[in-house]
C-alpha cells in the first residue's frame, strides 16, 4: 500500500511539472536594423571625433514579445553604445499610437554598448561643445523600434521553453579595474515552437564588446555580431544577446583588435551556448510577473549638469536624473535592469535577491544608460583603484549604487 502511495505520487508530482511547462508562453519576436547612412554621424566610444565611414556587419534592435494570456512585456535590445531613458519613453509613446491595449509601460530595453556604433548620448562629437547625437538617426532608432515590437506582437506563437546556463570567458573576458571580481555566467532562454525548433533565443553575458574599441570608423556589433552570425545561422529564429554587468572595466584582454577576432569570439561564445542548449531543461511555472519603479539619481557630477546645460546631452541632469528600473519573471526565469554599467558586485547582488531554480537574467544598461554606476570604494582616491579616476567621472554619483540594490530589494518582495 505504501508503495502504491509513493508511486502515485510521484505520477503526481510528475504530471504537475508537465501541467507548469506543456502551457507555454505566446511569443513573437522581431528585427529592424539601425545602421547609420550618409547623414553626418561620429561613433561612440572611446576617443571623439571619430565620423563613421560605413557598415562593417549590421547593427540591429531586436525585440521578443511574450505573453502568458493575460499579462504581456517586450524585451528590445540595440547594438549602440546606450541608449538614454527619455528614448525608451518615445518608444513606448509610439507603440500606444499603434496598439492602444498594449501595456507599454512593459516594454525594456538593454544596450549591447558595442564601440563601433553611432553616438547616441553625445559626448562623442567632434569636441566638447558639439554633440554627437544625430536627430535624424534618433528618431529612425526609436521608429524602428516600436515597428519592431508592432511585428513581434502580430506574429506571436505557441511556445514551450527550456534554459541553461554556464560560466565562460576566463581566457579572456577580464575586469581591469578589481580582477577578481567578474560573473562570468551565461544564462540562456530559448522559446521552441511545436516542432522544437528556435523561435527565439535570449543570451545573457557581460564583456564590454570593444575587440574593436575605438580602432575602426566601421559600424559593427563586435564580437555581438559575431555571436549572432553563427547562432542565426545554426538554428535561425530569433537570436538576443543582453550586455550583462560590464562596469569597474570588464573587457576582453589580449585579444587584438580586428574583425577576424570579433567574429572568432562571438561565435566560440555561440557554441558554447548551442552546445548547453543540448542539455538544457524545462522552464518551471506559466506566468508573467512584472514590476518596476522610477527612480531618481542624485547628479553630483557637475560634468554632466555641464553637458545637459549645454545641450551636448538632450537631457535634464539637475539636482536628480528620472531613470527606471524593472523587476520581471517569465515562469521561474528571473530578470533584473541595471540603468548602466554596473560593477560585477552589484550583479552578485541582484542574483542573490532572486530566489528561484530557474535562469537568472541582469540586464546592463537596462532601461538607461546613465554611465559607470560603481561602489564608493571607487570613490576613495586612497583606495588606489586602477581606472577609478576615469570611471568615477563618467558616473552620476557614488549613491547610485545603493538607490539600484534597495528599488531591487522592494521589488523582488512584490
Amino acid at each position: 500500500m505504501r508503495m502504491k502511495r509513493r508511486i502515485l505520487l510521484i505520477l503526481f508530482l510528475y504530471l504537475l511539472g508537465e501541467i507548469a511547462t506543456a502551457q507555454g508562453f505566446l511569443v513573437g519576436s522581431a528585427q529592424r536594423n539601425i545602421n547609420p547612412n550618409g547623414n553626418v554621424l561620429f561613433m561612440a566610444g572611446g576617443k571623439p571625433n571619430r565620423p563613421f565611414t560605413e557598415v562593417h556587419d549590421s547593427l540591429y534592435v531586436k525585440a521578443i514579445v511574450v505573453s502568458d494570456g493575460k499579462t504581456e512585456l517586450a524585451i528590445l535590445t540595440f547594438d549602440c553604445i546606450g541608449l538614454l531613458y527619455p528614448e525608451l519613453q518615445k518608444i513606448r509613446a509610439l507603440v500606444k499610437q499603434k496598439l492602444s491595449d498594449f501595456p507599454i509601460n512593459q516594454i525594456v530595453m538593454s544596450s549591447t554598448h558595442t564601440h563601433a556604433g553611432p553616438d547616441v548620448v553625445g559626448i562623442w562629437g567632434k569636441d566638447l561643445g558639439h554633440s554627437g547625437v544625430n536627430e535624424t538617426h534618433m528618431q529612425l532608432i526609436v521608429q524602428r523600434a516600436a515597428n519592431a515590437i508592432e511585428e513581434a506582437i502580430k506574429n506571436k506563437n505557441k511556445s514551450t521553453v527550456v534554459y541553461t546556463s554556464g560560466t565562460y570567458g576566463e581566457d579572456w573576458v577580464k575586469n581591469i579595474s578589481e580582477p577578481l571580481e567578474l560573473d562570468r555566467e551565461v544564462s540562456v532562454l530559448q522559446f521552441k515552437d511545436s516542432r522544437g525548433g528556435n523561435l527565439a533565443t535570449i543570451t545573457n553575458f557581460a564583456c564590454h564588446p570593444t575587440i574593436m574599441d575605438d580602432e575602426t570608423n566601421l559600424a559593427s556589433a563586435d564580437y555581438v555580431g559575431g555571436y549572432y552570425h553563427y547562432m542565426d545561422s545554426v538554428q535561425g529564429g530569433m537570436n538576443m544577446f543582453l550586455q550583462g554587468a560590464i562596469g569597474g572595466w570588464v573587457q576582453p584582454e589580449d585579444v587584438p583588435s580586428s574583425f577576424e577576432n570579433t567574429a572568432k569570439y562571438g561565435g566560440d561564445l555561440a557554441k558554447f551556448v548551442i552546445d548547453k542548449l543540448r542539455k538544457s531543461s524545462n522552464l518551471l511555472g506559466n506566468k508573467i510577473n512584472f514590476h518596476s519603479k522610477v527612480v531618481y539619481f542624485p547628479v553630483l557630477n557637475d560634468g554632466f549638469r555641464m553637458l545637459s546645460k549645454g545641450g551636448i546631452i538632450k537631457r535634464d541632469f539637475s539636482e536628480k536624473v528620472a531613470s527606471e528600473i524593472a523587476y520581471f519573471s517569465i515562469g521561474n526565469a528571473q530578470f533584473a535592469t541595471h540603468p548602466g554599467e554596473t560593477v560585477p558586485a552589484l550583479s552578485h547582488q541582484t542574483k542573490a535577491l532572486m530566489k528561484t531554480s530557474g535562469p537568472k537574467f541582469v540586464m546592463g544598461l537596462g532601461m538607461d544608460a546613465i554611465g559607470y554606476i560603481l561602489k564608493p570604494s571607487f570613490f576613495d582616491s586612497t583606495k588606489k583603484i586602477p581606472h577609478s579616476e576615469y570611471l568615477t567621472g563618467m558616473s552620476v554619483g557614488p549613491e547610485t549604487i545603493g538607490i539600484i540594490y534597495k528599488t531591487l530589494q522592494e521589488l523582488s518582495l512584490k
